[in-house]
């Protein structure tokens, strides 16, 4: 697993590369728009690839699936704290030279305690939820826990929906970190055939962020444990919020 750069130096790195009008750049659609429109705004074709179901990042399989003779770069990053593969995605390059340039979104500094808090905060929940899918980790990987996503089961959106609005109901902060995927927005829907992202697709639908911050009592973990497991994970969609 690779470090990356700050957001503000993504433009550079890929104006530096070389990327330029009608250039392909693969990007992962799960996350913000920054980087498509970072792409758009070269001039360059953002191409979106799944992601992998435990990183959430890049997938090196997908990205080889998009890959063309026009792909001038990819453009991974590392999402809630989980670090992309930078290593598989510079190996999927072989002969050619295809720059991989990492972006981070730009966030202020801290203390290694407050990360070691953060990461003691999830594995409390790690060994205590069992109404949600807990977060994993790749091996060799280290996770900083930016935020701590869970996957709902049962159907999808809906169950998610609802499993929000009864926690939010009960006083425990959540937030649906990605709502719509960008190859489904309006904005790049467009410009796509029919594009089939299976695992970006399926996460949007499941995923939920549970509060992680450095700075909770074990009574605020406790409350979130308890709120969670009281729930099961399956609800109606009319859960009244």
């Amino acid at each position: 697993m690779g470090t990356g750069i700050t957001g503000t130096r993504t433009a550079d790195l890929l104006a530096a590369a070389g990327v330029g009008f009608g250039d392909e750049v693969i990007v992962p659609s799960y996350g913000t728009t920054e980087i498509a429109d970072t792409v758009r705004a070269l001039g360059a074709i953002p191409v979106f690839a799944d992601i992998d179901a435990v990183s959430y990042c890049l997938a090196p399989a997908s990205v080889t699936e998009a890959m063309t003779e026009r792909t001038a770069a990819i453009v991974p990053t590392d999402l809630f704290g989980h670090p992309a593969d930078i290593t598989a995605l510079q190996a999927l390059a072989g002969a050619r030279p295809l720059p991989v340039i990492p972006h981070i979104e730009e966030r202020p500094a801290e203390s290694a305690e407050a990360l070691q808090r953060r990461r003691s905060n999830a594995a409390y929940l790690d060994g205590r939820l069992t109404g949600v899918l807990t977060p994993r980790t790749a091996p060799g990987a280290e996770h900083r826990y930016h935020s701590y996503v869970v996957r709902v089961p049962g159907n999808g959106r809906p169950d998610r929906d609802a499993f929000a609005r009864a926690l939010r109901a009960r006083g425990v902060r959540c937030s649906v970190p990605v709502t719509t995927p960008l190859h489904r927005t309006p904005a790049y829907a467009r410009d796509l055939r029919a594009l089939s992202l299976p695992e970006t697709e399926r996460a949007a639908e499941q995923c939920l962020a549970l509060p992680v911050d450095a700075g909770m009592t074990h009574r605020e973990l406790r409350h979130v444990v308890a709120a969670c497991n009281a729930l099961g994970g399956l609800l109606p969609y009319d859960v009244a919020a």
